[in-house]
C-alpha cells in the first residue's frame, strides 16, 4: 500500500504507484468459491481448449477486482471511489505452476474536477499481461478527501 496522496496536490498526469501480481491458479480456486463461479475454462485445461482459449484463464472480475488496487491502494480509502468500470479485451492465460502470470497494473489521474468544494479525479487504469492491454476503457472516479 502507498502513502495516500495530497489531495489539494493530485493534477492531470500523475502517476499511481505501479502493482505487479502473479495471479496463480490456487487464485483461480480461491476467487471461483468467492464468487461462485466455477466455469471450468478457469481451472480445466482440456474444457479451455475446447472452448478455443490458449489455456485456463482467470476470471475477468477477478482481474477487474486486482486492477481496481492500484486505486484503492493510492487513495487510501476504498470508499471515496465513485465509479469503476472497465471492458476485457484478452484474456490472462494462467499456466498450472507455482509462478502463474504476471500482470502489471498502473494508473494515471486524467481529470480532476470539481464543485460545491468536491475534488474528483478520474484515473485511467492499465493492465498488461505479456506486455499487451487485458482491458479497456478502465477508468475509475475517486473524490480526493479535504
Amino acid at each position: 500500500m502507498s502513502t495516500p496522496p495530497n489531495p489539494a496536490a493530485v493534477q492531470k498526469g500523475d502517476e499511481l504507484p505501479p502493482l505487479r501480481v502473479h495471479l496463480t491458479r490456487t487464485d483461480l480456486v480461491r476467487y471461483a468459491g468467492a464468487s461462485g463461479d466455477f466455469n471450468p475454462i478457469h481451472w480445466s485445461d482440456r474444457v479451455a481448449g475446447v472452448a478455443g482459449l490458449p489455456g485456463v484463464i482467470a476470471h475477468g472480475m477477478l482481474t477487474m477486482a486486482v486492477a481496481g488496487r492500484v486505486v484503492t491502494d493510492w487513495i487510501g480509502d476504498a470508499s471515496l471511489v465513485r465509479s469503476y468500470g472497465t471492458r476485457f479485451t484478452r484474456p490472462v492465460v494462467v499456466p498450472d505452476d507455482d509462478t502463474g502470470a504476471l500482470v502489471e497494473f498502473t494508473g494515471t489521474v486524467a481529470d480532476v474536477t470539481g464543485s460545491d468544494g468536491v475534488r474528483v479525479a478520474r484515473i485511467d487504469v492499465k493492465a498488461l499481461f505479456e506486455g499487451k492491454s487485458v482491458l479497456g476503457r478502465a477508468t475509475a472516479e475517486v473524490v480526493l478527501p479535504d
